[in-house]
C-alpha cells in the first residue's frame, strides 16, 4: 500500500505531465501577462478577474488557434 506522500507525489507527477494541465498553465501565464500589461496602461492593478474576463473576450480565441497551429506544425 502506498503511503500518503507517495500518492500525493504520484498525483502531482501525473498532473504535471497532463496536456490539459499544461494547457491550463500556459493560458494562466497569458492571463497574468495581460493583467500586467493592462495594469501598467491604467497605472493601477486591474485584478485577476477583470484581466481574465478581458483576455477571454479579446484574445483567447486567437491564442488557442495560434497554439493549436503551432502544436500541429512545430517548425512554423
Amino acid at each position: 500500500m502506498q503511503t500518503l506522500n507517495a500518492q500525493v507525489t504520484s498525483a502531482r507527477d501525473f498532473a504535471q505531465r497532463s496536456s490539459l494541465y499544461q494547457e491550463f498553465l500556459a493560458e494562466r501565464e497569458e492571463i497574468l501577462r495581460h493583467k500586467w500589461l493592462e495594469s501598467e496602461k491604467q497605472g493601477k492593478d486591474i485584478g485577476f478577474e477583470r484581466a481574465l474576463l478581458d483576455w477571454i473576450r479579446k484574445h483567447r480565441g486567437n491564442w488557442r488557434c495560434s497554439r493549436n497551429a503551432k502544436s500541429k506544425n512545430p517548425d512554423a
